[in-house]
């Protein structure tokens, strides 16, 4: 990534403005700071991993834009401010929206979530739908007790924003847990990780130091600044599973952020079971080892998360599930044992499509980790195994090779081409959405399964490529009452 700061005059008014100032200082008012362009101008390192995140792009993002609109338009205007106060929340407290029809004619600075935005939260006060109560006196908090003083802002200490204090989740999770104008838990990513044992210390893991990776180097935060010294810094990537469907800065620098996440997740095993009568199963053993909250998170209910399973024999295919061309949506598949994570929603028993029908929800992801004490019973709650095929049906014939993909789709292609069927999504957006592989393929032979456990009184032979416990408990995958696949 690479970093230009501006010459001549105006970088010198940058340093000048920046630079600690023996006399009482004249810091850059409100509209000013109202800019991410202003903090551009000092720590530059920080606003271009932000002008490439998701949290600079969500206003910006057409998904958003379309669900949205149609959003407002199916709600006659009742959906609000319901969107826009987490993806463009400066604009609504600026008053220059009122339910994020006009984002587009709206100065760059008041899209997103913005520097100042996060920077002047002072107070939380729910647990979901931005109730974040934002200070007035210009402050820019962050994590250092010790900030250097600048002609530029006033800066201060807040354990909100301190990535090594479990209290600075509740700031990234009022945002992250939403709840919909019926009462339903739409995105519980919050709740997910107070239920898990990296809310709890020692040994917990906040939000931050998942998100916002800390550099392995002292460097100062303030870039070509007199008066700064060096120190441990903290990403503003923000990586999860979303990225910019349209042409966007860093593009390329998020996606590989967003995959080096994803392939630490999960832990996997795989493994077949000769049944006798030349005939075989498979098992797949998963562990979310790693997220600090379910799997898949967030937006579940747009989310897609499936495991591709292929059996061979001889070269031939003899068995597979989960198999799903490039560009088709998954919930198209004409498959019985399909494993799909997700949400579905429902006004009644009518599945639902869009968040605002809501009234209930059903659905299955991987629980998170409950505790690292391997004597607890809840250890193994993680441990999730499912079984290929469904039911009492077996593969006719043992493989002599299975591969396993896990993949995730941040929107799933159905969700798209009803956005697009509405007027309200472009196709070419639709075309863009990116279909993740979650870690690396996972491949059993004979040869490479070097872990057994017994079943039912039949051995199974699995292969991993971590250090996953396949003889260990396990349960089995949450079968949803009324989403299918």
């Amino acid at each position: 990534m690479k970093i230009v700061l501006g010459g001549g005059i105006a970088a010198a008014i940058a340093i000048a403005s920046c630079s600690h100032k023996d006399d009482a200082p004249t810091y850059f008012d409100r509209s000013t700071m109202l800019d991410p362009e202003t903090c551009k101008q000092c720590h530059a390192t920080h606003y271009e991993e932000w002008s490439g995140s998701m949290h600079a792009y969500a206003a910006d993002d057409p998904v958003f834009l379309a669900m949205n609109a149609r959003g407002q338009r199916e709600t006659n205007g009742a959906l609000g401010t319901f969107c826009v106060k987490c993806h463009a929340p400066m604009a609504v407290r600026e008053k220059a929206t009122t339910d994020g029809t006009n984002l587009g004619a709206l100065p760059k600075k008041l899209k997103g979530v913005t520097c100042l935005f996060c920077h002047s939260v002072s107070d939380v006060t729910d647990t979901h739908d931005n109730p974040l109560v934002l200070a007035d006196d210009l402050t820019m908090r962050a994590s250092y007790k010790d900030p250097v003083a600048n002609g530029a802002h006033r800066a201060g200490y807040s354990a909100l924003h301190d990535r090594s204090r479990l209290e600075s989740s509740q700031l990234c999770g009022a945002c992250h847990d939403i709840v919909n104008g019926h009462g339903v838990s739409l995105e519980r990513t919050f709740d997910e990780w107070k239920k898990s044992v990296f809310a709890s210390s020692p040994g917990g893991a906040t939000c931050g130091q998942c998100h916002m990776a800390q550099s392995p180097n002292l460097t100062p935060i303030a870039q070509n600044v007199q008066g700064v010294f060096a120190r441990r810094t903290h990403a503003h990537t923000f990586a999860g599973v979303d990225v910019a469907l349209t042409p966007w800065p860093h593009a390329d620098d998020q996606k590989q952020a967003v995959q080096s996440l994803l392939d630490t997740t999960l832990q996997t095993a795989l493994c077949v079971a000769p049944l006798g009568g030349g005939a075989s199963s498979l098992r797949v053993i998963v562990d979310n080892v790693a997220a600090g909250h379910s799997w898949p998170s967030g937006a579940v209910q747009d989310r897609r998360a499936w495991f591709e399973v292929v059996a061979y024999s001889g070269g031939n295919v003899i068995y597979q599930s989960g198999v799903v061309a490039d560009g088709t949506a998954v919930t198209a598949a004409n498959d019985p044992d399909l494993w799909l994570l997700r949400d579905c929603m429902f006004a009644g028993d009518k599945e639902v499509h869009m968040f605002w029908d809501a009234l209930s929800l059903d659905g299955a992801q991987l629980p998170g980790q409950a505790t690292f004490d391997q004597t607890d019973p809840r250890y193994y709650q993680t441990h999730v195994v499912q079984t290929w095929p469904r039911g009492n049906r077996t593969i006719m014939g043992v493989p002599d090779r299975v591969t396993l993909r896990v993949r995730l789709q941040p929107m799933g292609l159905d969700v798209l081409d009803d956005l697009v069927a509405s007027g309200d999504l472009a196709k070419a957006t639709r075309d863009a959405m990116t279909t993740w592989q979650v870690g690396k393929t996972l491949e059993w032979t004979p040869a490479t399964a070097t872990l057994k456990y017994m079943e039912d009184r039949t051995m199974l032979s699995c292969v991993s490529t971590t250090n996953l416990n396949v003889q260990a408990d396990k349960v089995p995958a949450t079968v949803p009452t009324k989403c299918k696949p």
